[in-house]
């Protein structure tokens, strides 16, 4: 069975609140690096063999921070939400950017609309998503393959993706080395967990040319997608979020701990009013964060 998509407005403008940020961005495609060959070993078996020298990384964002934080105030502005006073920077990344979306809204759909965006404004390619457990990569992973055509027919492109594995690298070389709009899905237990398997990532590993995975990660520099951030804010969590070189840091979540540079907001009563949920629970009101006079 073929699943039709069908263009929604509200999701329209969670992609455009994001793409919007970064107007006066140059288009930039195929920005080239070398990638690290390593170091072959004798006898150890190679989980690929490099081929080519050239990987093609995000090219750095060129516009002030002025600029950056201008354009972040205009797209608040259309949406009635405080004007930052300032761009969040933090450890992770100088650039963080919050989007509040209520549960069952599309928020999968959105962000990944959001990378063919961004690709197609501005040239960016290299994306990884982050997740809290192995069950939302699962969904994440799923998502991605049954909007494929969709995207398809929209942008004229398709999406590489694929799971991040310690034990299946090659998945890294292509990443790095392919062109095309590039994502790996990863969940942070693969990362930050302490773990054998878990510490592989920052391992120089034979079977890998004596390399790091997260040495040839943070060479892309890429956009980084946190799903449900709320979740992924411990101490070494957020330590070893700092070790991919992020870009930016794109967090989507309906209930957002920490807040950064909010530019979008769809919450659960804007969900209702336009009929995107069937109804809420209320348990008390609180009214924070408008910009009425």
């Amino acid at each position: 069975m073929k699943l039709k998509f069908k263009k929604q407005q509200y999701q329209t403008n969670a992609v455009d609140s994001v793409a919007d940020c970064f107007a006066g961005q140059p288009n930039t495609t195929g920005i080239k690096y070398r990638i690290d060959p390593g170091k072959v070993a004798a006898g150890v078996p190679q989980q690929r063999t490099i081929h080519g020298e050239d990987g093609f990384k995000n090219e750095d964002i060129a516009l002030t921070q002025s600029a950056l934080l201008e354009n972040i105030h205009r797209v608040q502005q259309r949406q009635n939400l405080p004007l930052s006073a300032s761009l969040v920077s933090n450890r992770v990344c100088p650039i963080n950017l919050d989007v509040e979306m209520e549960t069952g809204t599309g928020k999968t759909y959105c962000y990944v609309k959001t990378m063919f965006e961004l690709n197609q404004r501005y040239g960016w390619s290299k994306f990884i998503v982050v997740v809290p457990s192995i069950a939302i990569r699962e969904g994440v992973f799923k998502s991605l393959e049954i909007t494929a055509e969709h995207f398809l027919e929209e942008y004229k492109k398709c999406a590489r993706f694929f799971i991040y594995n310690s034990k299946q690298l090659h998945n890294l070389e292509s990443f790095s080395s392919d062109a095309g709009i590039n994502v790996m899905v990863i969940n942070v237990q693969a990362f930050a967990a302490r773990g054998a398997e878990n510490r592989r990532i920052y391992e120089e590993l034979d079977d890998f040319q004596s390399r790091k995975p997260i040495d040839v990660i943070k060479k892309n520099r890429p956009i980084l997608i946190l799903d449900e951030p709320q979740k992924m804010e411990g101490a070494q969590t957020l330590k070893s979020l700092e070790e991919f070189n992020a870009l930016m840091v794109l967090r989507y979540s309906a209930t957002h701990k920490t807040t950064h540079n909010k530019i979008h907001r769809l919450d659960a009563l804007d969900a209702y009013n336009q009929k995107l949920v069937k109804k809420i629970a209320v348990r008390g009101i609180s009214v924070k964060g408008l910009t009425g006079t």
